[in-house]
C-alpha cells in the first residue's frame, strides 16, 4: 500500500502552534487575573509609585550607622504592629467573628510592660525586660480567654463580647498608667520596637517570624482547615465532630497575644506607654487590612499573604497622607475614600457590572455606526 503524502502545510502547523501557545498564555492570564493576591499587589504598587512621583528618592534605601534607612524601611517598621494585629484578626474573621478589643489590648500590654520597667530596681536589665514581656503576654492570654469564653461558652455575639473589652480595656489601661504617660529608659526593651538587628529593624524581623510561624502551623497541620470549616459551615463542621468551641477560644487567644506583641512594639518604639492613645482605632485598620487582603467577613477561607499586603497598603496610605501634605483634619476622610475605591476595584461584582456596561455601550456604538443609511424611495 502506497503511503499517503502529508497534506499538512507549514502554514497550518504554525497556525496550530500559535493557537496552542495563545491558548496557554490566555489560561495563565486568566489564572493570574483570578488570583486573590493580584489586586492587593497592584494597589500597593500603585501607591508606592504615586509616592515616587512626588518624591524621587522615595525608593532609596541608605545604610547609616550600620542600619537601613529609607521610606520603604519606615513603612515596614511602622507597619509591623498593624501586621500582627491584622494577623490575629484574620483568624477571628475566618470563624465569622470580629475582635474589637485589640486596640485596648495593645494599650494594656504597653502599660503593663512600661509600668513594670519604670518601678523595677534595674530597669535596664534583660531580666526586667523579659519579666515585663511575660507579664504583658500573660494578661493578654487571660483577655483572649475571656473573649473566647463569652463567644463560645456563653454564646454572646462576637461584636458585643469584644466591644465590652474595647470599652473597659481602655479604662483599665488608663488606670494602670494613672492617666499619665509612663516613660521608660531601657535599651533591651527599646530593641523590641525601635532596635535593629543585622541592619534590619527588629520589629520587622519579629513580625516576619511570627507570620511565617503562624502560616506554617495553620497550613502544615489540620488547624487551618478546621478554622475554615467552622467559619465556612458551622452546622456541617459540628455534624462531623469538630469541636468549634475550642477553636473559637484559640483564635481569640491568638488575636490577643498578637495584639499584645504589637503593643510592646509601639510602646518600645517611643519608650513610653499612653493608655489613652496607644493602639487607638488600630482595630479598624486591622479589619480594613484583612478585607483589602481578600478575606471575606462571612468567614471561611483566609489568606495571610493578603492580610500582610493589606496591612502594608494601609501603612503606605498613611505614609502617602503625610507625603502629599494632606491636612490632619481631613486625613480620615482621605483614607476612607481611598479604601472605598480599593474595595470597589477588588469587588468582582463591581468589575463585572462596569465591564458589562462598557460592553453594552460598545455594542450600541458599533450598531449605530454599522447601520446603513436609509434611501428615499421615489414616489
Amino acid at each position: 500500500m502506497t503511503p499517503q503524502p502529508d497534506t499538512s502545510t507549514p502554514t497550518s502547523t504554525s497556525k496550530h502552534r500559535s493557537t496552542s501557545s495563545s491558548g496557554a498564555a490566555g489560561g495563565i492570564g486568566r489564572r493570574l487575573a483570578g488570583h486573590r493576591l493580584l489586586w492587593p499587589t497592584l494597589i500597593l504598587l500603585a501607591l508606592l509609585l504615586g509616592n515616587l512621583a512626588f518624591h524621587h528618592d522615595f525608593f532609596s534605601v541608605r545604610v547609616r550607622d550600620g542600619h537601613l534607612y529609607g521610606s520603604l524601611i519606615d513603612i515596614l517598621q511602622f507597619g509591623a504592629p498593624l501586621t500582627l494585629v491584622a494577623l490575629g484578626m484574620t483568624l477571628v474573621i475566618a470563624t465569622r467573628g470580629i475582635d474589637l478589643s485589640v486596640g485596648s489590648t495593645v494599650a494594656i500590654a504597653g502599660a503593663l510592660a512600661c509600668g513594670h520597667i519604670s518601678t523595677a530596681a534595674h530597669p535596664g536589665s534583660v531580666a526586667t525586660m523579659l519579666t515585663a514581656v511575660a507579664l504583658a503576654l500573660g494578661v493578654a492570654l487571660m483577655l483572649g480567654l475571656a473573649n473566647g469564653f463569652l463567644v463560645s461558652g456563653l454564646g454572646v455575639q462576637p461584636i458585643v463580647a469584644t466591644l465590652i473589652l474595647m470599652v473597659a480595656g481602655r479604662g483599665v489601661a488608663q488606670l494602670i498608667t494613672d492617666g499619665q504617660i509612663i516613660t521608660v529608659t531601657s535599651a533591651p526593651y527599646k530593641m523590641i520596637g525601635g532596635g535593629y538587628w543585622l541592619t534590619f529593624p527588629f520589629a520587622v524581623l519579629l513580625a516576619t517570624a511570627l507570620v511565617a510561624l503562624t502560616a506554617f502551623v495553620t497550613r502544615r497541620s489540620a488547624l487551618g482547615m478546621l478554622i475554615e470549616s467552622v467559619g465556612g459551615n458551622p452546622a456541617a463542621s459540628r455534624l462531623v465532630g469538630i469541636r468549634a468551641g475550642g477553636l473559637l477560644v484559640l483564635v481569640y487567644v491568638f488575636s490577643a497575644l498578637f495584639a499584645a506583641v504589637a503593643g510592646l512594639m509601639i510602646s518600645s518604639n517611643v519608650s513610653s506607654a499612653d493608655g489613652n492613645n496607644a493602639g487607638l482605632w488600630i482595630e479598624l485598620d486591622a479589619i480594613l487590612a484583612v478585607v483589602v487582603g481578600g478575606t471575606a467577613l462571612t468567614g471561611g477561607r483566609f489568606s495571610f499573604g493578603g492580610t500582610v499586603l493589606g496591612a502594608l497598603i494601609i501603612q503606605t496610605l498613611s505614609t502617602t497622607v503625610y507625603t502629599l501634605g494632606v491636612p490632619p483634619e481631613t486625613t480620615l476622610v482621605f483614607k476612607a475614600v481611598v479604601v472605598i475605591v480599593v474595595c470597589l476595584v477588588q469587588s468582582p461584582v463591581f468589575r463585572a457590572k462596569v465591564l458589562r456596561r462598557r460592553a453594552a455601550t460598545t455594542d450600541r456604538s458599533h450598531t449605530t455606526a454599522g447601520a446603513a443609511p436609509q434611501q428615499e424611495v421615489p414616489a
